[in-house]
């Protein structure tokens, strides 16, 4: 292992360990922080009014997302939900359904549509976005394994089960590492019990970045440093993406995600 990117290209990681697992249980703690500290997330920036799309981790429901949405509704956006009932992966049907979901609010409101995903939806937003780069404004991915070992999460067991098929087939698999051709944020933790957050981490582009926050896997569409940081990329005016600026009080909340270390 020579660095931390070829941990990154080569899977050489492992599933979050059970203190890790044990953590998760901090999810409705980061929601409870969300609603206290709602007058500080009131002066996050406030946007365009554009359509954003959020799609559910697995095994959830847009009820998951609701409190994210509301969040988004009060900056101006028009947000929402995936439309279907549990994310139990690309079954027949789904996938097509999700796709005319994008062209429908891309026709009704004659603007692109940013798409926002947790979790394993952060790949649907990953590869409609590749299909349909006119119709998707940006990408912001929560906790998303997009890359590294497929096996490197706890939840891959479940992941077969519920969708029926095999974690690491390279036809599969292999694609989802290339970035969509627009402006993508992931927002990872490394303190994910759930994901290995090396899984969770984009290579360096001029359209890419990562932004890291402490959160639990289950609370990272809950936590207020999330929510924040996906205010912040949503005001940007379209065509004229930057990176995140972790400059002043904000580097003491928002780590380096490029430092070296598990921690």
């Amino acid at each position: 292992m020579h660095n931390a990117q070829h941990w990154y290209e080569h899977g050489l990681m492992r599933a979050p360990g059970l203190v890790r697992l044990a953590l998760e249980w901090r999810a409705p703690w980061e929601y409870g922080a969300a609603v206290a500290l709602g007058p500080l997330l009131n002066l996050a920036p406030m946007g365009d009014g554009h359509p954003v799309l959020v799609f559910p981790g697995m095994m959830a429901s847009d009820a998951t997302t609701v409190p994210l949405r509301r969040f988004l509704e009060s900056r101006g956006y028009v947000a929402y939900g995936w439309g279907h009932r549990r994310n139990l992966g690309p079954r027949p049907g789904v996938l097509e359904a999700c796709r005319g979901r994008i062209a429908e609010i891309r026709k009704r409101h004659k603007r692109r549509v940013s798409l926002i995903g947790w979790s394993l939806g952060g790949i649907y937003a990953r590869e409609f976005a590749k299909e349909s780069p006119r119709q998707v404004r940006l990408v912001i991915t929560l906790g998303t394994p997009f890359t590294g070992h497929p096996k490197a999460t706890n939840a891959w067991r479940l992941y077969e089960l519920v969708t029926g098929q095999k974690i690491g087939a390279p036809e599969i698999h292999a694609s989802l590492r290339i970035p969509p051709p627009v402006p993508v944020t992931s927002i990872y933790s490394r303190s994910d019990g759930v994901v290995a957050w090396q899984c969770c981490v984009e290579k360096s582009g001029p359209l890419h970045e990562n932004i890291e926050v402490e959160a639990s896997h289950l609370g990272l569409g809950f936590n207020p440093l999330s929510w924040y940081a996906i205010a912040d990329r949503l005001a940007q005016p379209e065509g004229k993406w930057q990176r995140f600026d972790r400059s002043g009080g904000r580097a003491w909340l928002y780590r380096d995600p490029q430092r070296r270390g598990w921690f």
